[in-house]
């Protein structure tokens, strides 16, 4: 572990800070967003425009009690049933919208919560994100685990009885390519049924190779669809890249992948804006490749290392039921991910009416599930990502989802 082990520099070289200062201040030192680096592969697809011309002609404000009414008596819920569900005119309809959200999980999921856990292989990156605690300026411990060490953390989980894991890195080809993360793929096929991934975008022959070395999913965040936002808040680096990073997910299922999953981080924008891209991002592209499984993910923006003000804006729980309600009535198909970003509490709740998947036995940090699992001392772990709120093990999440008379799910894939 010591030759893996970095400790970033206290202070920064002045060049860096230099250069970090004018990327903070001078909008002409940055890179044009909307423009492709060298190597990113560019595909033809006709999804982004329409995603975009629903979201930018989204007027929220137009909306009545009259029009959620409506939405909610109609037996399939359209484009404008779903505008009117994340308007504010559908507070007061909550409850009703609840209601509806359950029947539909519950005809098309039964009872069932699937479960799954996280694994933080990396945490260097060369973007520069202001909101997240890996960013390449933060003063972080930097750590990439061997592969030796990753399949002792696999072991480590596996042995909790948890069969489907997310691999993460940091947003950095340098340190975490992808015959990096294709290995931990192999080590994970070992241990685990399902093979998921969160890495930074790749071109569809990069996904079709992780696919090979056993990944079954891919989950790209777009953090906002807000063009403009996005350009203030991702200052440098390949994220950057805005239209790139949005066709992600259609490039991993040309690449194979069984499956993709989306999400904004909510707070970072116009919150309904945001969730209404999001869901029309899943409904086009399911249209297109009907044979692929889909879900979404709803997280808020949660503190980082050295910034505990980074908090979500405007989106309160009440808020985040709402969308998720909306998700639920919208696309009764696809998953629902709820993370442990958000309260023991909440999830205990949600799982009842609108999500089918959670998180358990997390650990945004690199290399100490074996502190987390077995209770030792590990001192030479690198940082986290972001501080989680609901800190459940496997074994507790589980009990807790059997004594609400839900059915937890470890694996409901079967290999021939």
């Amino acid at each position: 572990m010591e030759n893996n082990f970095f400790i970033d520099s206290e202070y920064l070289p002045k060049e860096a800070l230099e250069r970090k200062h004018r990327l903070e201040t001078d909008p002409s030192s940055r890179t044009d967003p909307m423009e492709y680096m060298e190597g990113m592969e560019v595909i033809n697809s006709d999804i982004c425009s329409k995603v975009m011309s629903q979201m930018n002609s989204f007027d929220y404000s137009k909306y009545t009690a009259r029009d959620v009414s409506l939405a909610l008596q109609h037996a399939t819920c359209s484009i404008e049933d779903f505008k009117a569900l994340l308007s504010p005119a559908a507070a007061p309809f909550l409850e009703k919208m609840a209601e509806k959200a359950r029947l539909e999980t519950s005809k098309h999921f039964g009872n069932t919560v699937y479960i799954f856990t996280p694994l933080y292989i990396a945490n260097y990156c060369e973007n520069y994100c202001v909101y997240c605690g890996f960013n390449c300026y933060n003063h972080i411990r930097r750590m990439k685990l061997s592969f030796e060490q990753i399949e002792k953390e696999m072991k480590i989980i596996a042995q909790s009885g948890m069969e489907e894991i997310l691999i993460l890195t940091g947003e950095s080809r340098a340190q975490s390519d992808v015959k990096y993360i294709g290995e931990a793929c192999k080590l994970a096929r070992k241990y685990f049924r399902l093979v998921g991934l969160e890495v930074y975008p790749l071109n569809s022959d990069e996904y079709r190779y992780l696919h090979e070395c056993g990944a079954d999913y891919v989950t790209v965040f777009q953090e906002t669809y807000d063009i403009k936002k996005y350009e203030t808040l991702h200052l440098m680096g390949h994220k950057r890249v805005w239209p790139y990073r949005f066709d992600a997910q259609e490039r991993a299922l040309m690449g194979g992948m069984r499956g993709v999953a989306f999400s904004a981080l909510l707070g970072l924008s116009d919150f309904r804006k945001d969730a209404l891209a999001s869901a029309l991002h899943v409904y086009y592209l399911q249209k297109k490749y009907p044979h692929a499984e889909m879900s979404l993910s709803c997280p808020r923006l949660r503190p980082i290392i050295n910034n505990d003000k980074i908090n979500p804006l405007d989106v309160h729980e009440k808020e985040l039921c709402q969308i998720l309600c909306a998700y639920r009535i919208f696309l009764p198909f696809v998953g629902i991910t709820v993370s442990s970003r958000e309260s023991a509490q909440f999830r205990n709740g949600i799982v009842k009416i609108a999500a089918t998947k959670v998180s358990a036995g997390v650990s945004t940090g690199i290399g100490d599930h074996e502190s987390k699992y077995e209770g030792k001392t590990e001192e030479k772990v690198g940082d986290e990502q972001f501080e989680i709120n609901d800190s459940r093990s496997l074994k507790s999440m589980y009990n807790d989802i059997a004594s609400e008379g839900l059915q937890p799910v470890l694996n409901d894939y079967l290999y021939v």
